[in-house]
């Protein structure tokens, strides 16, 4: 009897248990039915008849590219278009009519829309004509009763105030292509471009914002009703750059009296980009509405590719640039030293191959800052041919040549350092000594571009320190704060010979851009000129005198300029390569002068860039 007590308790207890879990779970059960029923029945019964929720997609705002004042490079203007609901005119290409009497529209465009209202359904408004003025809107708003089923929308257009100046740079937006097309709601919006080029393209994603959400009432035929919920569109993030957009447009400018001409004026210390400017370029606002097939076959017939950024792009032999590469290569290996002399008779001769230096006559005899500062090509004939093509290649790419530095512009190229293995596996022939001679002169199969040649300068001229070059980052990366780029373990004393000659090639009447000097010596820049041979010189050319610019424009040579300043603490350095310029000295130093002068003058140097304003990729 006391087990069946006690059997019974135990009975008694599960089943209490028991009953409070299901009258519990029945509470909780009917709370949410209440909640579901008084709170949200109404939008549940919205939602259950017939589905007319529609979901709108709320096209972000594109984040702004500003310069490292915080000027706008490229910016969102407001764009006013008129739009037609053709269920609400009685007669579309009559009141189409109308509205030409008030503001300039060409039958194209009449024709775009009726053809549009017979593809999209009445209620759907069809664009008119977008960026309207103050003018235009002004007479639709005042005559709109007599214009029904028109009205005015206002929205959102990419603008570039550079124009060309920054073309490359910045780069343009355009219409999603098929390629393009994501998960992302945002890229199927009617009329949404993204990046297609430059820092647009680069940080599309950080610039194009986050899409908002709307929920609308809609009847059963999809005409709008009223908005149930929204959430609003997130703006993409702001890019400030390292340019400084007055220095970028001077820069432009600057190049605009030659064919074909590319310039980078950059930090020595930091790396930073100040201007990067490529000749001819675009005005980047044309693309904004789509580009006609005419003037795209324009811009693809120039013979001075504006579409191509030749900074970062345009691969040239750096010619005489690159004699400082085998001096330094030479003074590695202990080949030469500051005394030793070679002599110049004006040719050098190496089996049954003669050499020619620029100077016909030769420069007598020499030692390795008279060779730089006169450019001797046989003094560096005979120094490459006694320390190899492998040295010189090892120091070319310490130096920053054939390879890319990883810059934020896709655009950038690598270049090219040939040696043995290289011209085996791309021509199938062994390297000869006459490719070691003509590559110590920067000629032969070199290839560099501009932007490699400022890295360059800027490792000769900052200390041996391996600053690579940036036009965005966080400001709060210690190497772009403090500047503690690595060693190159370069001997300092050799550093040292060769700025003597790059700053004897300016500054001493010898030298081969002494014309181009700056002659406030608080500014004074050092340099390097070069003449790129782009054909062979036959021998019956050279005996009959034939003169460089009296060549077609195609066969004269490029003209190259490294340089830097202030000779005595170096912080901008630049490179300027003019195409078929015929000479370093008469076309490009001029140009690299009066950059270095408005650097100093602007001195960007001293703007910080803000981290609150800067998105993009630690360096």
């Amino acid at each position: 009897m006391i087990n069946e007590g006690k059997s019974a308790k135990v009975f008694s207890r599960r089943a209490f248990i028991i009953g409070a879990l299901q009258a519990g779970t029945l509470c909780i059960l009917g709370s949410r039915l209440a909640w579901l029923q008084i709170s949200q029945g109404s939008r549940y019964k919205t939602l259950s008849d017939k589905n007319r929720i529609n979901i709108k997609v709320i096209a972000p705002s594109r984040g702004h590219i500003v310069d490292r004042f915080g000027v706008p490079l490229a910016v969102n203007n407001q764009n006013f278009r008129v739009l037609v609901i053709p269920e609400q005119v009685k007669d579309l290409k009559t009141s189409l009519k109308i509205l030409q009497t008030y503001i300039s529209i060409d039958e194209e465009c009449i024709e775009h829309v009726l053809e549009m209202a017979g593809k999209v359904s009445k209620f759907v408004p069809i664009e008119v004509k977008d960026e309207l003025t103050w003018e235009e809107v002004a007479k639709i708003e005042v005559h709109l009763p007599e214009l029904p089923g028109l009205f005015i929308d206002i929205g959102e257009v990419r603008s570039y105030p550079y124009n060309d100046s920054t073309a490359h740079i910045v780069g343009y937006v355009g219409f999603p292509t098929k390629i393009d097309l994501t998960d992302d709601p945002v890229l199927k919006l009617p009329g949404f471009k993204l990046g297609k080029t430059g820092i647009e393209k680069k940080f599309d994603v950080d610039l194009r914002g986050i899409a908002g959400i709307a929920e609308i009432e809609v009847n059963v035929i999809g005409r709008e009703i009223r908005e149930l919920k929204r959430k609003d569109a997130r703006s993409g993030k702001r890019i400030a750059l390292t340019i400084d957009g007055e220095l970028q447009r001077f820069a432009q400018q600057r190049l605009c009296k030659e064919v074909s001409a590319s310039a980078v004026i950059m930090d020595a210390h930091t790396g930073a980009i100040y201007a990067m400017a490529s000749h001819p370029s675009f005005d980047p606002n044309i693309f904004i509405h789509g580009l006609s097939a005419s003037a795209w076959e324009e811009l693809l017939a120039d013979k001075g590719h504006p579409l191509t950024n030749k900074a970062i792009a345009g691969q040239y032999p750096p010619a005489s640039t690159f004699k400082m590469v085998t001096a330094l290569a030479g003074l590695q290996v202990g080949k030469i030293t500051k005394d030793r002399k070679v002599f110049c008779p004006g040719f050098y001769d190496y089996g049954k191959d003669r050499f020619h230096c620029w100077k016909r006559g030769g420069h007598g005899s020499i030692n390795i800052v008279d060779a730089l500062t006169q450019s001797c090509d046989t003094y560096f004939y005979e120094l490459a041919t006694e320390i190899g093509i492998d040295k010189i290649s090892k120091t070319a790419k310490q130096l920053g040549f054939g390879s890319k530095f990883g810059f934020e512009l896709l655009e950038e190229r690598s270049g090219l350092v040939p040696d043995k293995n290289w011209k085996m596996g791309y021509h199938g022939e062994i390297w000869r000594p006459g490719d070691t001679i003509v590559t110590g002169i920067g000629q032969g199969s070199l290839q560099a571009t501009p932007m490699q040649l400022a890295v360059m300068t800027a490792r000769f001229v900052n200390g041996g320190y391996a600053v690579r070059p940036w036009i965005t980052g966080y400001e709060k990366d210690s190497r772009i704060l403090t500047h503690k780029w690595p060693r190159m373990n370069i001997n300092k004393s050799h550093l040292t010979l060769i700025k003597s000659g790059m700053d004897r090639v300016v500054n001493y009447e010898k030298g081969t851009a002494y014309k181009s000097r700056i002659e406030l010596s608080s500014m004074a820049m050092g340099g390097k000129t070069g003449t790129a041979q782009v054909r062979k010189i036959t021998a019956a050319q050279r005996l009959a005198g034939i003169k460089n610019e009296d060549l077609p424009w195609e066969q004269r040579h490029h003209g190259l300029f490294v340089g830097y300043a202030p000779v005595n603490a170096p912080r901008y350095v630049v490179s300027v390569i003019v195409e078929h310029g015929v000479g370093g000295s008469t076309s490009a130093a001029p140009i690299a002068r009066d950059l270095l002068i408005e650097a100093q003058k602007r001195n960007p140097y001293k703007i910080k860039l803000s981290p609150k304003s800067v998105v993009g990729e630690k360096i």
